[in-house]
């Protein structure tokens, strides 16, 4: 096991262990929406990050997600752990469906059609009576905490888990590598990069659903405001760039230090939350001119060139003295 995994597997079971050692509700709850975070940042990823396709639409899939969630439950009667794999399964449905018309554009064209989807969806939410208008929709209330935080931690380690195999050890990961890098080279190849690209939306779409679902029933009440606002595709966003697209541990970061960014910002500066939004865009301005890489990438970068700058002059040395001994 390499030093990386070995650092991830701990981390995973210092977080088992929180609810035994952090008996406050609210640390516990900020824990729990920081994990949430965690799960929607990687998840965005898998499409940018590893095909170049930028999709402003992401919050879309969490709050359908979340509204599937709320109107089996209210509506339907059913249990939580029944309407869960659901959400999954229509978010999956939705970025098939937007997925095979959209991802044949390109660039901006792509992001834009994202962008235009979710806002769609908001507005159809907006004025349905049944899914509550802009009033929203209220759930019943579960309120042990420890049950969402280890059901958000096993979630969001299993998306992480999968993402890692499918993207990083499977052939999946090399086929969206390649179509990311030149569309036509991957053509000439053999692949077809408009199903690859189907197929990495479904797969970021998915748990984005499942973590809506989640979210729903965490929080009891879902508006459209909140479970399909744009501030969920932008702060997702700008926690992936500034972490790193394309290496799944970025985007985790990223999240994980936005979002307590987020926390403290919220807590002491809650009348100035337009000031929030234009720090967020300062921030992806900033990624993209100085860390274009992202924060784990510069890292990861500058330890390379120093392990590389020490293995130069032993590989001197060795030259020069083969020299010696001819």
């Amino acid at each position: 096991m390499s030093r990386k995994h070995l650092l991830l597997v701990l981390s995973f079971g210092i977080l088992l262990a929180v609810p035994s050692v952090i008996h406050d509700t609210f640390f516990l709850r900020i824990i729990t929406e920081a994990i949430l975070w965690i799960g929607l940042a990687i998840s965005w990823d898998v499409l940018a990050g590893y095909t170049g396709y930028l999709n402003f639409g992401h919050g879309a899939f969490f709050g359908i997600g979340a509204y599937t969630t709320a109107l089996l439950m209210k509506l339907c009667g059913w249990p939580f752990f029944l309407a869960l794999p659901v959400a999954g399964v229509a978010a999956g449905i939705l970025a098939l469906i937007t997925g095979i018309p959209t991802l044949r554009l390109k660039g901006a064209y792509f992001a834009i059609a994202t962008w235009a989807m979710a806002k769609a969806i908001q507005q159809v939410a907006l004025v349905m009576d049944i899914t509550g208008g802009p009033d929203g929709m209220r759930l019943p209330t579960f309120l042990h905490p420890d049950f969402f935080y280890y059901l958000m931690l096993g979630v969001v380690g299993g998306i992480f888990a999968l993402y890692w195999f499918l993207l990083e050890k499977a052939p999946f990961g090399l086929k969206v590598k390649a179509i990311r890098e030149d569309d036509q080279s991957a053509m000439s190849l053999g692949l077809n990069p408009t199903w690859i690209k189907l197929q990495a939306f479904i797969l970021s779409a998915v748990p984005a659903g499942i973590l809506g679902a989640i979210y729903a029933y965490w929080i009891t009440y879902i508006d459209p405001a909140s479970a399909l606002g744009d501030l969920v595709t932008d702060q997702a966003v700008v926690m992936a760039v500034f972490g790193g697209l394309g290496t799944l541990i970025g985007p985790a970061i990223g999240a994980i230090i936005i979002f307590l960014f987020k926390t403290y910002f919220w807590a002491y500066l809650s009348d100035y939350q337009v000031l929030y939004l234009i720090i967020l865009g300062g921030v992806i301005a900033a990624s993209v001119v100085f860390l274009p890489n992202g924060l784990w990438g510069t890292i990861t970068g500058y330890l390379q060139t120093r392990k590389t700058l020490k293995q130069e002059p032993v590989s001197q040395e060795n030259s020069d003295k083969g020299a010696h001994h001819v």
